[in-house]
C-alpha cells in the first residue's frame, strides 16, 4: 500500500504541477498568459518531474509513469507482477492531478474562449497532425528518456567491454530525471508536445471528457490521436530496454 499511495501522490503531484503550468501560460487571465511559452512549460514540467520523484522515490523508486515501469520490469530491475498494481496507480494520480488543475483554474477556464488552449492543459496534441510521424516523434522521444534513465541506476557504463565512469549526482536522482525532461522538452517536444508518458496524456484526457459534460467545456477530447501517446511511448520504452539489454 505503501508503494501504491506513493505512486499515486507522486503522479498526483507530477499532473498537477505539469498540467498546471500549462494552463497559467494558455488560459486567459491568468498571471502568466502569454509569457514565457514553450520555454515556461518545459520549465514548469521538469520541475514537476522533479518534486514528484522527490516525494515518491524513496517509497516507491518514483516512476509515475507506465513507460518506466515496463522498461525497468523488461531489464529485470523491477518485478512484473507489480506492473498491473503500479500503472493502475499512476493514472489514478494523473487523474486526480488534472482534476485539480481544473478545480484551480476553473474561472479561467470560463474565461478562455479557445476550446484548443483548454484542452490542451490535459492533454498533448501535435503541431502537424500526421499519425505516422507523430507516433515516432513519441517513440523516440520516450526512447531517449528511457535508455538515459537506464544509466542513473548504473554505478559505471559498460560499452564495447570498456567501463566508464558514470558523472552522477549523488541519490538526487529527481534532479538528474528533470535535466532529462528539460532537454528533451527543449529539443523533442515541438512536434507533439513530448507525452512520453501513457498515464500523464490518457488519465487527463478521461478528467477532460467527463468534466465537459458538466463544466461548460465542449466535449473534444480527440479521442482519435489519443492511442499516440500511449502506444508510441511503450513501444520507445521496450525499444531502449532492448538497446540497454544488448550493449549491457
Amino acid at each position: 500500500m505503501t508503494k501504491i499511495s506513493a505512486e499515486i501522490i507522486g503522479t498526483m503531484i507530477l499532473v498537477f504541477l505539469g498540467n498546471g503550468v500549462v494552463a497559467n501560460v494558455l488560459l486567459s487571465k491568468t498571471k502568466g498568459h502569454g509569457d514565457g511559452g514553450w520555454v515556461t512549460i518545459t520549465m514548469g514540467w521538469a520541475l514537476a518531474v522533479f518534486m514528484g520523484i522527490l516525494v515518491s522515490s524513496p517509497y516507491s523508486g518514483g516512476h509515475l509513469n507506465p513507460s518506466v515501469t515496463i522498461g525497468f520490469a523488461i531489464i529485470g530491475k523491477f518485478k512484473w507482477n507489480l506492473v498491473p498494481v503500479y500503472i493502475f496507480s499512476q493514472f489514478i494520480g494523473a487523474m486526480l492531478g488534472s482534476l485539480l488543475v481544473w478545480i484551480l483554474y476553473k474561472d479561467h477556464f470560463s474565461e478562455t474562449k479557445n476550446e484548443q488552449d483548454k484542452l490542451s492543459v490535459f492533454t498533448t496534441s501535435p503541431s502537424i497532425r500526421n499519425l505516422y510521424s507523430n507516433l515516432l516523434s513519441e517513440i523516440l522521444a520516450t526512447f531517449i528518456f528511457m535508455f538515459v534513465t537506464f544509466y542513473l541506476t548504473e554505478k559505471s557504463i559498460f560499452f564495447h567491454q570498456k567501463k566508464y565512469p558514470l558523472v552522477g549526482l549523488g541519490d538526487f536522482g529527481a534532479f538528474s530525471s528533470a535535466l532529462i525532461i528539460l532537454g528533451i522538452g527543449l529539443s523533442l517536444g515541438g512536434t507533439t508536445g513530448y507525452a512520453i508518458n501513457p498515464a500523464r496524456d490518457l488519465g487527463p484526457r478521461i478528467v477532460y471528457s467527463i468534466i465537459s459534460l458538466f463544466g461548460g467545456i465542449k466535449p473534444k477530447s480527440n479521442w482519435d490521436y489519443a492511442f499516440i501517446p500511449v502506444l508510441g511511448p511503450i513501444l520507445g520504452s521496450v525499444m531502449a530496454a532492448a538497446l540497454y539489454l544488448s550493449i549491457k
